[in-house]
């Protein structure tokens, strides 16, 4: 069955051009094959790739565009293989739902950099050659791989950012180790993925301290997040009694800021990672060369560290803090977004609101 003969079942909020603005759309979903799942969404987290991908930022949107890759749902239909889930069971998708399925990288679980490139949950080339559409959007159709089981007693609705903004810093603290208790984390940025870096951090038994330009986070980052210190990254005599005291130093800013200030903060051989996506990143070699310091980067996560995440996140009751939101409220919700003003990630409540 060919893409113009299926029924146009599946009802979403789609960006039809460059000005990003969603409104309401049908689409047709891939028919289901024997290995797929498909997943009734009742909750989708907003995250700022729906931003850049609705309004044509980086240059390649493929139009009618619907967003969203933080997806919590309950199976409605499975596929003739499959094992690991059952109709009515509570799943996840995250920020890609395909790949090789044959490369080192995908035979090590670590599916995000399959090395013929992984298939964005929206946005993408799917494997029948249809774009992908994302979690604005009534159901989906995924292969069993590519989704996550989700605790019955943990809430969908915080479930969802977990897909995006937790993993993506979750992942490069369990491989650089900062899961052993005592260890030292430092957080720059606290919007949705660095709260959630500061509730991983102390759920981890870590030391953390908050990083921020603006000191009206204070108080959130200490009483509402339980960080152990707050600094102002400006104030130099701040930052300088912090000298060599860091183990690890996740940045979660998409602004451009120096890096050299912070990376003095790490002990010898510590470790700074950048998950935001500032335009340049400009830093002294001796940053690097004097204490043998690290700096990489790291996008989401594969399948496992995924999963494990997920679990937890429900063994240690680690909720994201959300608001929830109607669809209607999508268009409003991004322009928020773009100025930060959500604490700090936004859900949109699809299973009540989008009809």
């Amino acid at each position: 069955m060919d893409s113009q003969t299926k029924t146009e079942d599946c009802f979403g909020w789609a960006a039809r051009d460059p000005t990003g603005v969603l409104s309401p759309y049908k689409f047709s979903r891939r028919t289901l094959g024997s290995d797929d799942v498909s997943i009734k969404i009742t909750h989708c987290g907003v995250c700022y790739a729906d931003v850049v991908w609705s309004r044509n930022i980086l240059g390649d949107s493929k139009y009618p565009l619907v967003p969203g890759h933080e997806i919590a749902g309950i199976v409605k239909e499975v596929g003739s293989n499959i094992q690991r889930f059952k109709v009515g069971d509570p799943v996840g998708v995250g920020t890609y739902v395909n790949s090789c399925r044959d490369c080192e990288y995908c035979n090590d679980g670590l599916e995000v950099h399959c090395e013929k490139g992984m298939v964005s949950t929206f946005n993408g080339i799917d494997e029948d050659g249809t774009v992908t559409q994302g979690g604005y959007s009534s159901y989906i159709v995924v292969h069993q791989r590519y989704c996550f089981r989700i605790p019955d007693n943990y809430p969908l609705a915080s479930a969802a950012p977990l897909l995006c903004a937790g993993i993506t810093v979750y992942t490069p603290m369990m491989r650089n180790n900062m899961n052993q208790p005592g260890k030292s984390l430092g957080v720059i940025g606290l919007g949705g993925l660095g709260h959630m870096a500061v509730k991983f951090g102390k759920a981890l038994g870590l030391s953390v301290t908050v990083f921020s330009t603006s000191i009206s986070k204070k108080d959130e980052a200490l009483n509402l997040l339980g960080a152990d210190e707050f600094v102002i990254s400006s104030d130099l005599e701040q930052m300088k009694g912090l000298s060599k005291s860091l183990d690890f130093i996740v940045d979660t800013s998409s602004g451009d800021h120096p890096i050299d200030p912070y990376m003095s903060l790490l002990k010898v051989a510590g470790v700074y990672v950048l998950v935001g996506f500032p335009s340049e990143v400009k830093l002294s070699p001796a940053s690097l060369l004097l204490g043998s310091r690290t700096i990489s980067g790291s996008v989401t996560g594969g399948t496992k560290v995924t999963q494990d995440m997920i679990d937890f996140c429900s063994a240690h009751k680690i909720y994201p803090n959300i608001e929830v939101i109607p669809i209607q409220y999508a268009n409003e919700a991004l322009e928020r977004l773009i100025k930060r003003d959500v604490k700090y990630r936004f859900v949109i409540d699809i299973e009540n609101t989008l009809k």
